[in-house]
């Protein structure tokens, strides 16, 4: 009897202490470099190969920082972190895969800085954001995905937020940016993006966007578009050599563009019926092969 209770604290002992060696593991700040090795401890001086080796000993709300140059792989995210590869070239090439899913935690927020994603013809998506609180993109480059540049695709009722700020999204087959959710108001802000060879550009299913100081170009249908009860504002934008520069595409959808230039685009602006369309500021829409589709219902405002 006293060795089968000594043998069961034993045990737990045991248990308890592979806890703490992994918990004593994870580093707020890890390191990854194009000549590291992911069973490495991801230290400054021992750095992993992959951000998928670094994950795994990073804590939550702790960064990996790309020491320098290389590919480091797709990964997943599941908790609050920061990738940052601010400062030199930090690569991720998804070729037949999705570049970076974020599926974390409710509270939990996500930074993507300074990361070019290259999907090679083949790749999915270049992120593909599941579920989390607030996901942000910046200083990076997403291109030649197979289907979305960002893909906001959120299982459940949300208030989940996209931030993405000085990034170019460049030859992809589908969406550029796209935001979905089973219900709920996701909302998205896009400041500084430039979106060129897309299907759509920026396409909004449910909740509400702003874009500003932006621009897109060379898209084959929508450059931006709200679907069903969606709100898109856009402002200071330049919408030129696409299919449609913006749209309300469904009843019930909004669109409100301001101080934009859209011009060159088969159609400048389409007002779907049942829709609403509202024009503010110096908007200038012109050269474009019908300027306006929908006019009795795009409304003129100073």
């Amino acid at each position: 009897m006293k060795t089968k209770l000594m043998l069961n604290m034993l045990a737990v002992f045991v248990v308890c202490l592979a806890c703490s060696s992994l918990a004593q593991a994870q580093a707020t700040r890890t390191w990854v470099s194009g000549v590291g090795d992911d069973a490495n401890p991801c230290s400054r001086t021992a750095p992993c190969k992959t951000f998928a080796g670094a994950i795994s000993k990073t804590a939550a709300c702790g960064e990996i920082s790309v020491l320098d140059p290389g590919g480091f792989g797709a990964v997943t995210i599941t908790k609050a972190i920061t990738l940052n590869g601010d400062g030199t070239l930090a690569g991720i090439l998804n070729a037949g895969t999705n570049g970076i899913i974020i599926n974390a935690g409710v509270n939990d927020d996500v930074i993507i800085r300074g990361i070019s994603i290259n999907g090679a013809c083949t790749g999915l998506d270049g992120i593909r954001f599941l579920a989390g609180r607030h996901l942000h993109v910046e200083n990076c480059s997403i291109y030649a995905q197979n289907d979305d540049g960002i893909e906001v695709a959120l299982g459940a009722a949300t208030t989940a937020r996209l931030s993405v700020t000085n990034t170019s999204i460049t030859k992809i087959t589908d969406v550029a940016v796209r935001i979905s959710a089973a219900s709920g108001t996701p909302t998205a802000q896009l400041n500084n993006v430039r979106i060129q060879r897309a299907s759509i550009g920026l396409d909004i299913l449910n909740g509400n966007a702003t874009i500003a100081n932006s621009a897109i170009s060379d898209v084959t249908n929508q450059a931006i578009v709200s679907e069903g009860a969606a709100i898109v504002n856009a402002g200071y934008c330049i919408l030129n050599n696409n299919g449609t520069g913006i749209s309300a595409f469904t009843s019930g959808s909004t669109i409100r563009f301001a101080n934009c230039n859209i011009f060159n685009n088969t159609v400048g602006v389409n007002v779907a019926v049942g829709a609403t369309g509202d024009r503010f500021g110096s908007s200038a829409v012109f050269g474009n092969g019908t300027d306006t589709v929908g006019t009795t219902t795009l409304r003129t405002s100073q």
